[in-house]
């Protein structure tokens, strides 16, 4: 039962995928997708598949002129496509109409779509099936250090005790918050503290939870499961939060799900998204509050406390332990600024 959650997920994504292949992309994207099916996730062909979607309606658009559908390219016109055909298509991803609303992808949206083109183009190139690859010889964009966001220790306690009294709330989100507010405070104890992604903590069941040592199951990317530890400060926000649940007396549409919606449902990634902005906003409203700035949070507090980024990495799920520099990173800008004027430059009075 535990799993159900994963398997729909993906099952819904292989849909919609299939979708995209039969009416939005050119027939022979049907083999490049069957050859990465084993070696890549669902969600990392969704996303192949709507970015190639973008690229294949600008070449529809600007390169063919109308002149043929999508549907109706052929490896010949792939092999046509200039490099500086994909530069132009990077340049108009900085602002474009698609499907009636108005796009602007930032330098990393820009990284993503082209690395998407590249990929399918190294396939059909290492196949034989076009003669050159052109996408080879366009640059990614280059990619500036982006400032990362967390809460302070002051405002961790702020946004807790936001969630439990509803402080600041206006009086239509205050008409929710006596019903939600123990199960919004185990969700952001959760988060600050374990440092979990948002899609492990909205896959998460109430048998994954276990409180004899203090510990839960996750499932992280690619499929693989993880043992994680919680203090006895989030264990008794997620005890109180399933006593809660046990005092429910509707029917529940999903019963195993351990965060359930207002209909009993399981939560979704955007409920959780909409759910921490909504208390962030009260506590920081200068940062733009994520999930993931929580994770940001957890991790930074993390390091502070124990000095080794090889834990952080394992905690935090990270294959690459350069990722997980990051935190290291906003640590060394705390460390940076404490010895500022530490080092005299005239002799004291």
């Amino acid at each position: 039962m535990g799993d159900d959650y994963y398997i729909k997920r993906n099952n819904k994504n292989i849909d919609t995928i299939d979708k995209l292949l039969e009416n939005d992309l050119p027939l022979f994207c049907y083999d490049y997708f069957l050859a990465i099916d084993s070696q890549t996730s669902t969600l990392t062909r969704l996303n192949y598949a709507h970015d190639l979607k973008i690229f294949f309606y600008f070449l529809q658009e600007k390169k063919f002129r109308r002149r043929k559908t999508v549907k109706e390219f052929t490896l010949n016109d792939i092999e046509q496509i200039t490099s500086n055909d994909i530069e132009y298509f990077l340049s108009f991803l900085s602002h474009y109409r698609f499907e009636g609303k108005e796009h602007n992808c930032n330098e990393r949206a820009k990284a993503r779509k082209l690395s998407a083109v590249r990929a399918m183009y190294k396939f059909f190139f290492n196949k034989g099936y076009i003669s050159v690859d052109n996408s080879a010889k366009v640059s990614t964009p280059k990619l500036h250090e982006k400032p990362i966001i967390r809460l302070n220790p002051d405002e961790v306690f702020d946004i807790i005790g936001t969630a439990e009294s509803g402080s600041g709330l206006t009086p239509h989100q205050k008409a929710y918050h006596e019903k939600n507010k123990v199960r919004d405070t185990a969700i952001l104890m959760l988060f600050l503290g374990t440092g979990i992604r948002i899609s492990e903590l909205v896959g998460l069941n109430n048998e994954d939870l276990n409180f004899k040592d203090n510990s839960f199951v996750v499932t992280r990317k690619g499929g693989n499961k993880s043992i994680l530890y919680f203090d006895d400060e989030v264990a008794n926000a997620l005890k109180k939060y399933l006593d809660y649940k046990e005092q429910n007396t509707k029917i529940l549409q999903e019963p195993d799900a351990l965060f359930l919606s207002s209909n009993t449902s399981r939560l979704t990634v955007r409920a959780v998204e909409n759910l921490v902005q909504k208390y962030a906003k009260i506590v920081s409203p200068l940062k733009k509050i994520s999930p993931h700035k929580l994770r940001s949070t957890y991790g930074t507090q993390l390091y502070k406390a124990t000095g080794d980024i090889y834990i952080v990495a394992d905690v935090l799920g990270h294959k690459d332990v350069n990722t997980t520099r990051k935190h290291y990173a906003a640590i060394s800008d705390d460390n940076r600024r404490a010895v500022a004027g530490k080092v005299k430059l005239k002799p004291e009075d």
